[in-house]
């Protein structure tokens, strides 16, 4: 059995949502981020962790992948060419569209007061609206792999989540259709009951 380390109000909430969608059993201690316990999984203290045969997993894409690879849901066959463009799409999600977020919260709480620069914020919401109308131009489905629901899926949705408690513009109607319908599904539903 798998234990995931960490609450469900951080990136921790993507491997419960997988989780659940793959009908894994597991153990959840929900740690905050740089708690003595959190630290002891993870030596930045940032969570989630995923513990699997003894072994510490960081990072939620990791994890995610991991798990799905393991349990054959939520991905396409490693080496296939649909698995390079999931791939591909998550690389996207995270380089355009999370790490955007990242930045916002690292210059609103995370930061020193001192280093903080709190005009960056409104280039950010620019720069993330620009390009989630660029990724929603390109669904062809209900999910963005099409018909497919996948990794990218879990770490998207999540992020609009993000946004919207960050007051991020989430102006785009096919991603507030597309984010509606995921966050209808009973796994989302159960890990979103989580502590």
């Amino acid at each position: 059995m798998y234990t995931v380390v960490g609450s469900r109000t951080n990136r921790t909430f993507r491997v419960l949502w997988a989780l659940e969608e793959l009908g894994v059993e597991y153990d959840h201690k929900p740690y905050s981020v740089r708690s003595p316990e959190a630290l002891e999984h993870s030596p930045t203290g940032k969570l989630p962790a995923l513990i699997a045969e003894g072994e510490v997993i960081t990072d939620s894409a990791a994890i995610i992948t991991f798990l799905a690879d393991r349990h054959g849901g939520l991905t396409f066959p490693a080496g296939s060419v649909q698995r390079a463009k999931q791939d591909a799409l998550l690389h996207r999600v995270n380089d355009e569209i999370d790490a955007v977020l990242w930045t916002a919260a690292r210059h609103s709480f995370i930061l020193p007061e001192e280093e903080r620069v709190p005009a960056v914020k409104e280039s950010l919401k620019l720069e993330f609206a620009r390009s989630l109308d660029r990724l929603m131009e390109q669904i062809d489905g209900p999910y963005l792999m099409g018909d497919t629901m996948t990794i990218p899926d879990i770490i998207l949705v999540h992020c609009g989540g993000w946004a919207y408690n960050a007051k991020f513009p989430l102006e785009n109607e096919t991603f507030k259709a597309y984010t509606k319908r995921l966050r209808e599904r009973d796994a989302f539903k159960r890990a979103a009951a989580l502590p």
